[in-house]
């Protein structure tokens, strides 16, 4: 499995630690930045993964931003991303077995480093329900 991952200033700590912990389950990264604390800004580094999404260059993608909220907006927009903001392992686990969501988002400043790499490695080991769930998938992805 490939994975993008990218950040901005607010997330680029947490996108280190989740690159050493990702790293040890032997998958394939993709960084696309930002490489230091210094202020950036979120859309860029959200639609850059996105597309990575997108375009095939990666399985899936992990976004980070200060709250995972403007990052996981900037990824939405790129057709064909389903990016959720999870702070829990429920949603974790429901936004890839209802969702099929391929891209998760984080929020640096709100969850801590530990939590976000149990929220990932569900998001990454749950399997889509499809059946139902199919259906609203595809709604989503002709929006």
């Amino acid at each position: 499995m490939k994975i993008a991952i990218a950040s901005d200033h607010g997330g680029y700590e947490l996108k280190e630690y989740l690159k050493e912990h990702l790293a040890k389950r032997d998958i394939e990264l993709i960084d696309l930045g930002t490489d230091s604390a210094a202020s950036v800004d979120y859309p860029a580094f959200g639609r850059a993964c996105g597309e990575a999404v997108a375009n095939g260059a990666a399985d899936r993608g992990i976004v980070c931003c200060g709250t995972g909220i403007g990052i996981s907006i900037a990824a939405n927009k790129v057709k064909g991303v389903r990016c959720a903001v999870c702070t829990n392992a429920f949603m974790a686990e429901m936004c890839a077995r209802h969702n099929d969501a391929n891209i998760i988002a984080f929020g640096g400043r709100v969850t801590d480093k530990e939590k976000a790499a149990e929220f990932a490695d569900i998001w990454l080991d749950t399997p889509f329900e499809g059946g139902r769930h199919s259906r609203r998938v595809d709604a989503l992805n002709s929006m």
